[in-house]
């Protein structure tokens, strides 16, 4: 039986108004386009050029907003089989797949596994889950020098944020919460 299918709009950029399917039965909630118009706003001066990760990937909608607007590689790690699949699909739409890869795995076991080394990376794990912790814990060896990290968090339950992190920007839309940080190793200046 095939699960039903979401669907979102990339917002700017090169694929502007493009739809994209989801996997809209595993619980999967993409950010709203008011919050990615927020984000991206905030990530114009760094997005062109830049490596993204998109972690907990869910619908893909970060990175493939990030890959829109300019960003040269995006890399996706999730865990659900439909949603990584969903998220191929998108990218073989987009015909971008020489500037995306699709990991399906654990997305903590990706930090701790890649060699890559990423400007911007999205963290957006299920609100049910404990994994912002862990992640916050091993994200630092895949960020580059200068590095953005966007988070999202339920309204009212912000993030405890391990020593080198520093909030930037934070906005809260209806249940959601979300910001924008940089990470930097205590003791050196923030990027």
């Amino acid at each position: 039986m095939r699960r039903p299918l979401g669907r979102l709009r990339i917002i700017g950029g090169e694929f502007r108004s493009r739809l994209i399917d989801f996997d809209a039965d595993a619980g999967v909630r993409p950010t709203p386009d008011r919050v990615r118009q927020t984000v991206f706003d905030w990530l114009s001066p760094i997005i062109e050029g830049s490596t993204v990760l998109d972690l907990f990937a869910g619908s893909g909608a970060l990175g493939l907003e990030a890959i829109s607007r300019g960003a040269s590689h995006a890399s996706f790690a999730e865990t659900g089989g439909a949603q990584a699949e969903a998220i191929r699909a998108a990218v073989a739409k987009l015909k971008v797949v020489d500037r995306c890869d699709v990991i399906r795995g654990d997305g903590i076991a990706f930090l701790r596994s890649t060699p890559r080394r990423f400007d911007l990376v999205f963290v957006d794990p299920p609100y049910d889950s404990t994994l912002l912790a862990s992640t916050l814990g091993s994200l630092p060896k895949v960020l580059k020098e200068l590095n953005r990290l966007y988070l999202e968090w339920p309204k009212g339950q912000p993030p405890v944020l391990p020593a080198g992190y520093t909030m930037l920007k934070e906005k809260t839309a209806g249940q959601v919460s979300y910001g924008l940080f940089t990470y930097a190793p205590p003791g050196e200046p923030q990027p």
